[in-house]
């Protein structure tokens, strides 16, 4: 009879963990809290439109590639990928918004045009981040980081002095760019990364090379199309899949995890692997005595943004939208000053809208559109319906501004959510939404450990361990831990 493994979470992480260990040969089976697989990345349908919950933005595409591909799929095999062109458009100001063309050349006379002379150095910028992808996606990101020792290679330790590991995005992002517009630009992807521009590793210009150069896409049907593939290969391999499974303890005897106690029942198991959260996990589901790490540490982390979502059914279609915008139309560094550095609810936040039923007429009725807005905000705040009022008010403000229409008044669906929400849901620290920052003291074997220090057979996957949060990075990280599950456990 085959080992057993039981997975906590149907996320990303927790999926692709069950998903690869099941390859293996191994009993596996995922206890999902929610109603449906999919962790943030949901889906709900309300009065003919169907809405994504939560990641929107198709990075990375050979990620995706190579986690179907090492079960002999394709993404094609489950879903219909396009590439959007614009990418995305930067609004300014109700006057004023730039379109980012898909593909590197029309993206360079777009520099161009703004700066003149920044084609070149676009390219340049370009080259040094294809360098840092490389390196970061394709080698450190498998790292387990349980010991020093996997990074002490030669070829490793001059990589990393190439990845600008210690010198800022903000200061690298100047050596490249003058004009202000573009260093918004440039900036945009690292605001979820949990610091300012100025605190983040130049390392994560990786993530301009992955938006810029490999491009923006959408999966036809909604990023919730992508978990739909992960379970059905999962479901092929043998993984069993249990909803409303709400766990209530990790029962340990003699430092071994031997089984998972839900509302539902008793599971009996020979290895854990938490895709839940993970302070969660440590706080409420296992005694005291085996935790990695006690509330001091976890109260020190620097925390990713968390979000205020808005889901918006409007009967009309709304002019000028793209796929996806970013209303950069306040001050970038107030904003992201009041997540990071003096926490609170922002003065004048910036916000994202994106409009799918643009690129997707599946998720919204004919004539209709479907909105989803979205704004970084500080974890741990007071969340009340007031405060999801007035900021509901406020950033539609400036979206009708810009559209040059009121659109407020066609909204026949809207719900809203935020930090209770996600602790709610997914039993979320601090009620984030991204899981921790990439700071470089969060970094590698700086992260919270893959596993457990006093529990052998207890391991832990998802956006607070490594490689960090993100829907590549989950999968990633399912898949590193399934290796290590079988290295430490199984052979």
């Amino acid at each position: 009879m085959p080992q057993r493994v039981l997975v906590i979470g149907a996320g990303f992480a927790g999926l692709a963990a069950a998903t690869s260990l099941a390859d293996k040969g191994y009993d596996v089976t995922i206890l999902e809290k929610n109603n449906m697989p999919g962790g943030r990345a949901r889906v709900f349908r309300a009065d003919g439109f169907t809405f994504d919950m939560g990641p929107s933005w198709y990075w990375m595409p050979d990620v995706f590639e190579n986690y179907f591909a090492r079960f002999g799929k394709k993404p094609s095999d489950y879903y219909n990928l396009v590439r959007l062109d614009p990418s995305y458009t930067v609004v300014f100001s109700a006057d004023e918004a730039i379109d980012l063309p898909a593909g590197q050349e029309n993206l360079e006379k777009l520099f161009e045009q703004i700066e003149p002379g920044s084609a070149l150095r676009l390219r340049e910028f370009l080259k040094q981040a294809s360098y840092k992808y490389d390196v970061g996606m394709n080698k450190f990101v498998w790292k387990p980081s349980r010991s020093i020792t996997e990074f002490l290679s030669l070829k490793l330790l001059y990589d990393v002095t190439r990845l600008d590991v210690f010198q800022s995005f903000a200061s690298h992002a100047r050596k490249f760019f003058k004009n202000s517009r573009l260093l918004e630009i440039i900036e945009f992807p690292v605001l979820f990364l949990g610091a300012t521009p100025g605190n983040t590793p130049a390392m994560y210009s990786l993530m301009n090379y992955a938006e810029m150069a490999m491009g923006t896409w959408y999966p036809m049907g909604g990023m919730h199309e992508i978990v739909k593939a992960m379970v059905s290969l999962a479901e092929e391999k043998g993984v069993k899949i249990l909803l409303n499974q709400t766990v209530q303890e990790i029962g340990v005897t003699q430092g071994r995890a031997h089984r998972v106690v839900t509302d539902q029942g008793i599971f009996e198991t020979d290895v854990v692997v938490a895709g839940a959260d993970y302070n969660h996990v440590e706080t409420n589901l296992v005694d005291a005595a085996y935790r990695n790490y006690d509330d001091r540490y976890w109260q020190t982390r620097v925390m990713a943004p968390s979000s205020l979502l808005f889901y918006l059914g409007v009967n009309k279609r709304v002019p000028r939208l793209q796929h996806h915008n970013l209303f950069f139309d306040e001050d970038f560094s107030l904003h992201a000053q009041e997540i990071y550095e003096t926490p609170r609810w922002p003065t004048k936040p910036l916000f994202y809208a994106s409009a799918p039923s643009k690129t997707d007429p599946s998720v919204a009725p004919e004539g209709c559109e479907n909105l989803f807005l979205l704004i970084p905000v500080a974890p741990d705040l007071t969340d009340d319906e007031a405060t999801r009022e007035r900021y509901f008010n406020l950033i539609m403000d400036r979206l009708e501004a810009y559209v040059g229409e009121d659109v407020r008044s066609y909204v026949v669906y809207k719900r809203s959510y935020a930090h209770k929400d996600f602790k709610s849901d997914y039993n979320a620290f601090r009620g984030n939404a991204y899981g921790l920052a990439n700071t470089l003291k969060q970094t590698a074997l700086l992260k919270p450990s893959l596993k457990n220090k006093k529990v052998n057979n207890l391991f832990y996957t998802g956006q607070l361990t490594v490689p960090g949060p993100g829907v590549p990075p989950s999968l990633i990280s399912g898949l590193v831990v399934a290796d290590e599950v079988e290295k430490d456990f199984f052979n």
